[in-house]
């Protein structure tokens, strides 16, 4: 049986039993924040089994497309180093919603797998939790399988959730004994041994419970069933190989791979691990942009990138340097077209995107791989084993390199990974990253655009030459699906042949403008590029309508356009000044191009000094003086890259490519809009610098217009803050420092004044002193206003005390401070955090904290009295 009959064969079994065969639903979950993938042939049935949504059937059974990769459920990096994991699988189940519960799903599973598939008895095991003896009566009582190869094990193995939260409970697992010669060969191997020797065909969920945020399980409405059988695993069974890379569903795309590269399994190890590799991905990739989901630096789209560049990777392993995983795809979409026509319908879609994506990489595979060969062996030689959480981020920030890869290429020489250094520079970026296709952008990039992607169509941009051109409209979107019509008021995706809007792309955001024709306006609010080069025009109809056909008048708003051009052409001279000041290793690491500013990232390891950065800014004025003409010129990429034109990461570059020139002081390839001189910048002026993650920093700037206001609010300031201070504007900084220094002096007047207040206080204090249980205690309210103003009197008051407990509470108009102190001879009766926990509860609050201080806070300051009287009960119970 190939593996289409065994996909058919499941789903007639349970079609025959009162079944409603569902489709697959789609690997983006719908309306589940908890799931980056669907990832469970029960995901599309997630209310039906919390009782929230109610189908005309009570039985199921799918075919369920699956990936795991990232989140909870990573599979990615076992990845061609076993012959059973996938990033993409799929899952046969069937599943009742309160109809038959553990006995039918017992009895149903064990005859399609023995009579069904054809799998002897004899070689199969089955486990069940081990708290669950209903289960294991069943097995034994419905399928004569002996005592002995009915196996307990625990939660980790036989309890079933679907991530964190949601539907789960205990599970029964089949399992075939390969044999000893899969297995590890120890003594002690049996079912739950993490080699290959027992693999699990088909997971039996009992599905009882629903488990919320907290934790808490709560009976589902129903007792229900899911279950799961992976087809990849049981092709393998079936086809009596111990590797799912051996069944139908992989060999040809294996045997296309062999055709490019001219390798096959069975060389080395390392030729494996790389064929595995790519076969596993390039079904992911094409199933993931398939289903909508687009390469980018955030979520979803960030998983699809670290799949595809884990697969270019390993293709240079192969010998594999030019764009090759497009090709993998198209035959994963011929293997799989029974099942999902869908799939070859998207074909050429698909390919495109995987095409520009391997274009994106592999111009700066090569270096980063170098770069990351040349770092490790300087680690290797100073005795380091673990990678630097800095330099993952390097080669991910720099050279596209996703921590996958890292992992890899360090696996044999078991160093480890700074994964918390790595993440909390990736945070920091997240959080000021700008993204321009989100959320549903993926799916309406896919549903809508794919039919002239796929047709090979794509914008013809002429914004270079004009401003106002006509055209004919090709598409009118409305929420992600393609109209004949839109009207006044509509809010709409427009896709016109031409056009002279650019769409955001390479850090510089789109035009603005206006769309018309015969009693027809539309308002252009922005206009975005998708990956195959459709330019996207998104705004809002003011009067008339649009159909598809009609022929309009676009026209960008030229001041825009021309103060977006002066600060993209000052980011160029921006990028060459840093390079000249501070060194070659300065490379673009971002960028952001509006209106209004500009934002560039780069690399450098330091803060960089303020006089440095009024020489960076002297010299982009001056260039900016020298008004050069910009040379600009449209060349094939292999010819570009040779005049040591700057090719940046971020961006991707076809077979032609646009090279921009200032002199020789500045060349990049860029496909943004510019000034025609350096000079029509006018002025440039730095506005802040800073760090952005650990090795890039961030400067921003103005230019014209922008930079004149700025100054100009700058000198105002200035003359208004000397006249405050009766002085001059050159005289300010001698002002304040003057002005500074007498502070400093009150300031130390008044911490002796405090200190002296202090000691008195301490001493009154001191005197409320009482012995409880054997123990000095003090409670006391006290004058202070923040918590770290308690905490240093708390420590002050313990030195003076030595030994005993003591708790201090503070007032305001709306809150609590508290804190609470125990001398370590006490620590063995008392735990300051427990203290202040009971303390803070009176007060109506909480917290926590070490057993020797502890702090806490409350919403109830006419409370505190009662709160610090029971501190003495709490002693005296102790």
């Amino acid at each position: 049986m190939t593996g289409d009959d065994l996909r058919n064969k499941f789903l007639a079994y349970f079609e025959q039993r009162g079944h409603t065969i569902v489709k697959s639903s789609s690997l983006v979950p719908d309306d589940d924040p908890t799931l980056l993938f669907t990832n469970a042939g029960m995901v599309q049935f997630k209310r039906t089994f919390l009782g929230e949504d109610k189908r005309p059937y009570v039985r199921a059974a799918s075919s369920q497309k699956c990936v795991r990769a990232g989140g909870k459920h990573n599979d990615l990096e076992n990845v061609g180093h076993t012959g059973r994991h996938h990033t993409f699988f799929e899952m046969m189940g069937n599943f009742s919603f309160g109809d038959y519960f553990k006995e039918r799903a017992i009895e149903l599973g064990w005859d399609l797998v023995t009579r069904g598939y054809g799998i002897p008895e004899d070689r199969l095991w089955v486990s069940v939790y081990e708290k669950d003896d209903e289960a294991h009566r069943l097995w034994s009582s419905h399928t004569g399988i002996p005592e002995d190869r009915i196996v307990r094990l625990g939660e980790k193995d036989n309890f079933w959730s679907m991530g964190d939260t949601g539907p789960c409970g205990p599970c029964s697992e089949i399992l075939i004994d390969q044999g000893e010669a899969v297995g590890c060969g120890r003594p002690e191997c049996r079912v739950g041994c993490e080699c290959d020797r027992y693999l699990e065909l088909w997971n039996l969920v009992f599905m009882e419970f629903n488990r919320d945020e907290a934790g808490r399980m709560t009976p589902l409405p129903k007792p229900s069933i899911d279950t799961g059988m992976g087809l990849e695993r049981i092709a393998a069974v079936v086809h009596g190989v111990t590797n799912n890379y051996e069944t139908d569903l992989f060999m040809p795309i294996i045997k296309e791979i062999g055709a490019l590269s001219g390798h096959s399994l069975g060389e080395s190890p390392r030729i494996d691990v790389s064929i595995k590799v790519i076969a596993d991905h390039s079904r992911a990739a094409a199933f993931l942009i398939g289903d909508g989901v687009l390469p980018s630096n955030e979520g979803r789209g960030y998983v699809l990138r670290r799949i595809l560049r884990r697969a270019i990777r390993y293709g240079r392993t192969l010998g594999l340097a030019r764009p090759f995983l497009h090709q993998i795809a198209g035959k994963v979409s011929q293997v799989m077209k029974m099942a999902y026509p869908e799939l070859l319908e998207a074909d050429a879609y698909i390919k495109n995107i995987i095409k520009n994506e391997e274009v994106r990489f592999l111009g700066t595979l090569d270096t980063g791989l170098r770069v990351l060969e040349d770092a490790l062996g300087e680690l290797k030689t100073r005795g380091v084993s673990e990678v630097p959480g800095d330099l993952i981020f390097k080669m991910y920030d720099t050279y596209g390199f996703p921590v996958d890869i890292i992992q890899d290429i360090v696996r044999e020489d078991r160093i480890s990974l700074d994964m918390t250094g790595f993440e909390q520079a990736m945070a920091q970026q997240r959080l000021r990253s700008r993204t321009a296709w989100k959320g549903a952008g993926d799916q309406w990039a896919v549903e809508a655009y794919k039919v002239l992607s796929g047709q090979g169509i794509e914008t013809d941009f002429v914004g270079y030459d004009f401003t106002s051109i006509d055209s004919e409209v090709l598409m009118v979107v409305i929420d992600g699906k393609a109209l004949e019509r839109a009207s006044a008021g509509d809010s709409i995706e427009l896709v016109t042949a031409k056009t002279p809007f650019y769409g955001e792309a390479g850090g510089q955001v789109g035009d603005r403008g206006l769309i018309s024709g015969q009693d027809f306006e539309m308002e252009v609010s922005d206009t975005v590029k998708d990956p195959n080069n459709i330019i996207i025009h998104k705004g809002k109809v003011l009067q008339g309508s649009i159909s598809p056909k009609q022929t309009v008048t676009l026209t960008v708003d030229q001041g825009r356009r021309l103060a977006i051009a002066r600060n993209h052409t000052a980011t160029h001279i921006l990028h060459a000044v840093l390079r000249q000041l501070l060194g070659d290793h300065v490379k673009q690491s971002g960028s952001l191009v509006t209106p209004d500013r500009l934002r560039f990232d780069f690399t450098h390891f330091f803060a960089v000094e303020e006089k440095r950065l009024q020489e960076i800014e002297t010299l982009v004025n001056e260039r900016i003086q020298q008004n050069i003409p910009l040379q600009i010129e449209e060349m094939d990429a292999e010819d570009a890259f040779k005049t040591g034109a700057t090719a940046l990461f971020e961006e991707k570059y076809g077979d032609r490519v646009r090279l921009v020139a200032i002199e020789d002081f500045s060349k990049e390839l860029c496909g943004g809009t510019h000034t025609e001189r350096t000079g029509d910048i006018g002025l440039f002026k730095i506005v802040s610098e800073g760090s952005v993650a650990a090795g890039v920093r961030r400067i921003e700037a103005l230019t014209g217009k922008a930079a004149l206001s700025y100054t100009q609010e700058t000198t105002q300031t200035l003359h208004t803050l000397a006249q405050m201070l009766k002085s001059k504007p050159e005289e300010l900084t001698e002002r304040f420092h003057k002005t500074l220094t007498q502070l400093k002096g009150l300031d130390r007047e008044l911490a002796a004044l405090k200190a002296k207040a202090a000691a008195e206080a301490s001493g009154r204090l001191l005197s409320e002193v009482r012995t409880v249980n054997g123990v000095s205690v003090l409670a006391q309210e006290v004058s202070v206003d923040t918590p770290a103003a308690l905490r240093e009197m708390a420590d002050h008051l313990k030195a003076k005390m030595k030994s005993g407990i003591l708790v201090l509470g503070s007032k305001a108009p709306d809150k609590v401070l508290l804190v609470a102190v125990v001398t370590k001879e006490h620590l063995g009766r008392y735990h300051a955090g427990q203290i202040v926990k009971q303390v803070a509860a009176v007060v109506g609050g909480g917290g926590g904290g070490r057993p020797d201080m502890a702090q806490a806070g409350g919403s109830k300051p006419e409370k505190l009295p009662e709160a610090l009287a029971r501190v003495f009960d709490i002693v005296a119970q102790g």
